[in-house]
């Protein structure tokens, strides 16, 4: 990334994620980032704010649309791991520009035992670097306090759930 931008970067409030890290598919100690802080409707129109969870793991994973093939693999395959999630302390939240309605569907049909976040200004995405057209396929793994331990660029859907873990048990 040209000097220009990192140091762009260093003037604005919120952190730019990728300064240092353009496509790595994790942080280290010496690149750690604080994850900007947001707050969002679930599908129950009740806000999270995520400095609320500061003493805690949380896991936010961004999709583009509910209720299609990959981001239903992907939402299955950790509501299927979501003891290990929880026996960690990781928070999971997934995020969409989808609505609170459209989000209450989509986890009562696959019975997903986690929240969904409701992003329809696409203004978290932005913060995060999963903005377009329709969000992109990206997740952050952040520790208390607030650091971004590890981003995921590339998600597979089905095997996603897995990785997370994987790096978790690994840190």
């Amino acid at each position: 990334m040209p000097i220009s931008k990192i140091l762009l970067a260093t003037l604005i409030i919120v952190p730019i994620l990728f300064a240092c890290n353009k496509g790595d598919s994790g942080m280290t100690a010496n690149t750690l980032i604080t994850a900007p802080d947001f707050s969002l409707i679930d599908e129950n129109n009740q806000t999270h704010t995520l400095s609320d969870y500061k003493d805690q793991y949380v896991l936010i994973y961004f999709y583009p649309k509910d209720d299609t093939p990959g981001c239903t693999k992907e939402a299955c395959s950790i509501r299927d791991s979501i003891h290990r999630f929880e026996s960690k302390n990781i928070k999971v939240f997934g995020i969409s520009s989808d609505s609170p309605a459209s989000h209450k569907k989509f986890k009562n049909k696959y019975q997903l035992p986690f929240t969904l976040l409701s992003d329809q200004k696409k203004e978290v995405a932005k913060l995060y670097h999963a903005d377009g057209i329709l969000l992109k396929r990206i997740s952050y793994l952040i520790a208390p306090g607030g650091t971004i331990l590890k981003h995921y660029p590339d998600v597979s859907p089905s095997s996603h759930a897995g990785d997370i873990l994987d790096d978790f048990d690994a840190l």
